[in-house]
């Protein structure tokens, strides 16, 4: 088990988000059909300037009820003199490299960079929005890909589990 250490002064920003989040969201696409989802997420730090972050989802039905595993994305948050990076990834074969800013409570992040195997999806753009709202976490994340234009695809509001 990860010992608790005290947050690196770079992190202050962004030391709200440690700790585990859990709750649902709905998602869609032109291209899919849309869909709402069960959420667990964790923010973990060992002392050094990066949060190690995990998300994992389930399907759900109409009442709530789990159908299956869905998306999976793990990587770090880093922030710097020059703002967040993030670097996500993906069981799919997708790497994402992300800049943004920290306002108060409010992170936005766009993709810098987005890296694809062979046989995963073309996705071309991501934004991702995320805040503080009345103590839970609440995002919204935008994409382009399969020739689309950049739009809303996910978006949850998560309660520290």
């Amino acid at each position: 088990m990860e010992r608790m250490t005290d947050l690196h002064p770079n992190l202050e920003s962004i030391g709200w988000l440690v700790g585990s989040w859990w709750g649902f969201g709905v998602g869609g696409y032109p291209t899919i059909d849309g869909f709402r989802f069960e959420q667990e997420v964790t923010f973990s730090h060992d002392g050094r300037p990066f949060l190690a972050y995990e998300s994992k989802t389930w399907l759900v039905d109409d009442d709530t009820n789990r159908i299956r595993p869905s998306g999976r994305e793990s990587g770090f948050w880093r922030a710097t003199d020059q703002g967040l990076e993030v670097v996500l990834s993906h069981p799919t074969g997708i790497v994402e490299v992300y800049v943004g800013e920290v306002a108060f409570s409010k992170i936005e992040l766009a993709t810098d960079v987005i890296a694809r195997t062979q046989t995963a999806k073309e996705v071309t753009a991501l934004k991702r929005l995320y805040g503080r709202v009345e103590g839970d976490l609440a995002y919204a994340i935008d994409m382009a890909a399969v020739g689309q234009p950049l739009q809303s695809h996910l978006s949850a509001r998560l309660q520290p589990a």
